[in-house]
């Protein structure tokens, strides 16, 4: 992991962070002519450590080989992995922000990618990709700097947060907001609320058929169901590695999440991407269904679409590297007309 350390950073809502520390990974090496960048945007409670949250894809042989490309991902605004957040110092108080950090934007987090592109010297970007949360941030980009990049690589995501997304989120909020103890000014505040709203979440993010496919009883009459302690598990996991402030806070940024937004609506911001395009749908993806996806592919220009059959639902793109290599690997290395 690397730091960059930028200074004062305006963020949509009109306040300015006093100061900007962004982490990120780099894999391969920028040639020659600089123009094989490939910069991935990560979903929710990810790192930038892109080889360590999405196995099996920079390797030899798979789309973000990094033989021949030059890998980019840079950790989020509000994240709990580098980059400034709710635990980072806040230069007013000597303290960690916690829930005072100033709230953020799926714009403002696209603005800091910016702000590492130009210290990186990357003016033109091969590809970029985006999957979930991740995409949000990708297809922002796309509209706010359409001549930066020559492709697009847009999965299980949308242009805009929709009500039943906004009302997944909510819900994980309430879950949170139930702790008594979030709030309060350290670090492991929040985390029986977190354990439980990240619970929540993952039901939306396999579905039925995943669960009912990996968690089924393996006795008559066991002490605990597979289900319930699988939940629990997943819970405690996230607690291990992350914090409620920034869970809380991102699941708001998620919120915010409209394309449109002072660009004449979603189909006219859309309207303004130059890169070739292409979106990937997971089968049984009920967070952003196929279907929606099809919706926004007919909204970008010259933009195709192909799809994942999976049971894993909105976790496809994370389980299914062998099913998406062969969709992005041709996408991402033939010659672009």
């Amino acid at each position: 992991m690397q730091i960059y350390r930028h200074g004062p950073f305006r963020l949509e809502s009109g306040t300015t962070l006093p100061d900007l520390q962004i982490a990120y990974h780099t894999y391969g090496r920028l040639n020659a002519r600089r123009d094989n960048v490939v910069w991935v945007c990560h979903a929710l409670t990810a790192n930038s450590d892109v080889a360590d949250w999405w196995p099996h894809t920079v390797e030899e042989g798979r789309f973000l080989d990094p033989a021949d490309r030059f890998v980019v991902c840079a950790n989020i605004l509000g994240s709990h992995y580098g980059t400034t957040g709710p635990l980072s110092i806040d230069p007013a108080t000597g303290e960690p922000w916690y829930g005072t950090f100033p709230a953020c934007t799926i714009r403002d987090m696209t603005a800091a990618h910016r702000v590492l592109a130009e210290a990186l010297g990357i003016d033109r970007i091969a590809a970029l990709i985006g999957s979930s949360v991740g995409g949000f941030q990708a297809v922002e980009w796309a509209v706010e700097e359409p001549a930066r990049f020559d492709r697009l690589v847009l999965i299980a995501t949308a242009a805009k947060a929709s009500p039943w997304t906004i009302a997944i989120d909510q819900t994980q909020r309430m879950a949170i907001e139930a702790d008594a103890s979030f709030g309060e000014r350290r670090p492991d505040a929040g985390m029986r609320g977190m354990a439980a709203a990240r619970a929540l979440g993952l039901l939306t993010y396999r579905g039925s058929l995943g669960y009912n496919l990996t968690q089924q009883d393996r006795e008559e009459a066991p002490a605990q169901h597979r289900a319930a302690t699988y939940q629990q598990y997943q819970g405690e996991k996230l607690c291990r590695r992350y914090n409620a402030y920034s869970y809380y806070a991102i699941l708001n940024a998620f919120d915010t999440h409209d394309v449109g937004r002072g660009r004449g609506g979603v189909a006219a911001a859309l309207g303004r991407i130059e890169a070739q395009t292409l979106l990937v749908g997971i089968t049984s993806d009920i967070v952003f269904t196929p279907a929606e996806m099809r919706e926004l592919q007919g909204l970008i220009p010259g933009s195709r679409y192909e799809e994942i059959d999976s049971p894993f639902g909105h976790d496809g793109f994370l389980v299914e590297h062998e099913q998406l290599n062969r969709i992005l690997y041709p996408f991402l290395h033939t010659v672009q007309p």
